[in-house]
């Protein structure tokens, strides 16, 4: 399956594609045919990015899900208000490799989203978590409260998110993308046991994150 966020660049890719094939053919120019062929290789691997991979969502609304794609590049303790004090805070790397798709990590109503301009340093050093540009969701999904980001990296220009305050949700579904290599980041409170370790590979929507303690 393909994205809905890439379909128009793929189809502006095709578009000049077919257009240069049909100019080197009827001009019998060398140099039209590798363009023809460049912007063939450029339709093929926006085809390969903007993939939207099917996933097996997890059973149960005790589990908190990755929201992207990617490796894990730390879990590290907060402190945040929003979350009830004490937490940690789950980042993942996005290489230019991943399927960029972003998932909801449990059912659960969105209390608040903010955007936020700001830099574009490359998504896996530390300094990017905040100042680069980013969009920041809290959600309540009922036993605890969870903040989650999109985060820009040197490549990535754009965020795509489609959800609202007040909106509910269900884990697992599709709420937006990252264009090109990019981070995310999950802030989960104390009542949450985070399963995975840095440098694991996790999927959105379906790698299991943290587990709700009774």
């Amino acid at each position: 399956m393909i994205a809905v966020y890439g379909l128009k660049f793929i189809i502006i890719a095709l578009v000049l594609t077919i257009a240069f094939s049909l100019w080197s053919a009827s001009k019998d120019s060398l140099f039209l045919f590798i363009t023809a062929v460049v912007f063939a290789f450029i339709t093929l691997f926006l085809v390969y990015f903007y993939r939207n991979p099917i996933r097996a969502v997890p059973e149960g609304n005790d589990k908190i899900l990755s929201i992207a794609d990617g490796r894990i590049l730390s879990v590290d303790d907060v402190s945040n208000d929003f979350i009830g004090g004490r937490g940690k805070k789950v980042s993942i790397f996005l290489s230019v490799f991943d399927p960029h798709i972003n998932r909801i990590p449990i059912d659960g109503r969105i209390e608040y989203v903010k955007y936020s301009p700001g830099k574009f340093l490359r998504a896996f050093v530390d300094d990017a978590s905040d100042n680069n540009e980013q969009t920041e969701i809290g959600l309540d999904f009922g036993s605890g409260r969870m903040i989650f980001k999109q985060i820009v990296g040197i490549l990535a220009r754009r965020i795509v998110y489609n959800l609202n305050e007040g909106q509910n949700v269900k884990g697992g579904d599709i709420f937006g993308m990252i264009h090109f290599g990019s981070r995310a980041e999950l802030f989960l409170p104390h009542n949450v046991e985070v399963v995975i370790k840095p440098g694991q590979r996790v999927k959105a929507g379906e790698t299991v994150i943290g587990e709700i303690m009774k």
